[in-house]
């Protein structure tokens, strides 16, 4: 079993390079199915989750081609076959395979996915989804069967501003007959990314990034390269991580508008930052000020990084709030926080912080990737040793994440 082991206390200094981002590329790798040539992708992150979907892409008669960071995909000898739950519960994203498959053959088969433990995730959207563009939804113990004789656009509204099903709606309405609408939709980056893949590839999408996306269906799409926009779920994590023990550390290859929410928390808070024009340089405070944080769907505050901002709250001088509204079991990190010297208590779906406390290293584990993120920065600043196990589900989320925190002064190993 793989353990990540950090000597903490080191300050953090040079540049760490933001790679693609996970939550675009986990959608844009199943999206190439629906192209009837070939589909290149470039600034692919080399994690676990990508090579989870390319395996699903092999197993379903894909030609793939992986060269570092960039992917050919050639789907034009696809066989159309059912997606066991071996493969299928690595990741959440799998499900992506569900809007792509149904687009384009109009029958999908395949078992609910995986991912993090973070609350309940059901894809009843998704599938409500399906059935009004004409769809049958047929599930069997774990596996769901969804198929139409033709998909038919039509005006969808939906009930939360779902990413992956707003996603899954261009995917499966990409081809379909006449013009789909999608009311509320998600306004995340990560769908503008989708949704420029698809219109380049000869797609008419409109309004991805509003909260209605309009979906003019087409009958072919061509060959065309596209690339992945920088995670800015990363960019946030080493962001934060600059601000606890940060000395001009430049996090670069940034854009950002989408990482507004976390830096104006970050000013609020007293951290010193930088802004340029693709990067942050960011330097530690000696006193942070405390600050209220609540989740909301972008361009609010983005659950992804509420919990790795918590480990910098537990260092400013007062009381911080966070209530977390998107997932109902994403305080998991909270316990080993506490272990390692926070002051924390939760109730519900807030948790009040009072700082600032000494953090000492110890043994934790990360119940999930962001929980996970959490506890490296915990161990950056912690005294002493800290020991993550469970990193797998870090690795998914984070490339090289050793090495960059290594390359700007960190003490960190994979043993």
């Amino acid at each position: 079993m793989q353990k990540i082991k950090i000597q903490g206390g080191n300050t953090l200094t040079g540049t760490i390079n933001i790679s693609g981002a996970k939550n675009s590329a986990v959608a844009l790798i199943p999206a190439a199915i629906l192209c009837d040539e070939t589909a290149t992708i470039f600034n692919v992150p080399n994690i676990s989750d990508t090579a989870a979907l390319n395996e699903i892409l092999v197993y379903l008669g894909a030609d793939v081609k992986r060269d570092g960071e960039t992917m050919i995909i050639d789907s034009s000898k696809i066989t159309n076959k059912e997606i066991p739950e071996g493969i299928s519960k690595k990741l959440r994203a799998s499900y992506y395979f569900m809007g792509a498959l149904l687009g384009k053959y109009k029958k999908v088969e395949m078992y609910f996915p995986g991912g993090c433990s973070i609350g309940e995730r059901p894809i009843n959207l998704h599938l409500k989804a399906f059935e009004m563009l004409g769809a049958t939804v047929k599930s069997e113990s774990n596996k769901y069967i969804v198929e139409a004789d033709e998909l038919i656009g039509t005006e969808i509204y939906l009930d939360i501003a779902s990413v992956g099903a707003t996603i899954n709606i261009m995917l499966a309405a990409a081809k379909a007959k006449g013009t789909t609408i999608i009311d509320n939709a998600a306004k995340e980056p990560e769908i503008v990314n989708v949704a420029t893949f698809l219109n380049n590839m000869g797609a008419k999408i409109t309004g991805a990034g509003t909260s209605e996306i309009k979906i003019v269906g087409v009958e072919k799409l061509k060959k065309c390269m596209h690339e992945v926009i920088p995670d800015r779920i990363e960019a946030g994590t080493y962001i934060i991580a600059g601000a606890l023990m940060g000395e001009k550390l430049k996090i670069n290859n940034v854009i950002p508008e989408h990482v507004d929410s976390l830096i104006s928390k970050l000013k609020e808070m007293g951290v010193k930052i930088i802004e340029g024009t693709d990067y942050f340089i960011i330097t530690k405070s000696e006193k942070l000020k405390p600050t209220n944080i609540k989740t909301l769907v972008y361009p609010g505050f983005p659950t992804d990084l509420q919990q790795p901002i918590t480990t910098l709250l537990t260092q400013c001088s007062g009381t911080s709030k966070v209530q977390e509204t998107i997932w109902e079991n994403r305080f998991q990190n909270i316990e080993y926080l506490n272990k390692m010297g926070s002051n924390i208590k939760v109730n519900g779906d807030k948790a009040t912080i009072v700082g600032p406390t000494k953090l000492t290293g110890c043994e934790v584990r990360a119940t999930d990737l962001r929980a996970g993120a959490c506890l490296v920065l915990a161990g950056l600043a912690a005294e002493g040793t800290t020991t993550i196990e469970n990193v797998e589900h870090i690795l998914r989320g984070y490339e090289q994440i050793i090495q960059k925190l290594t390359n700007v002064g960190a003490k960190i190993e994979l043993v």
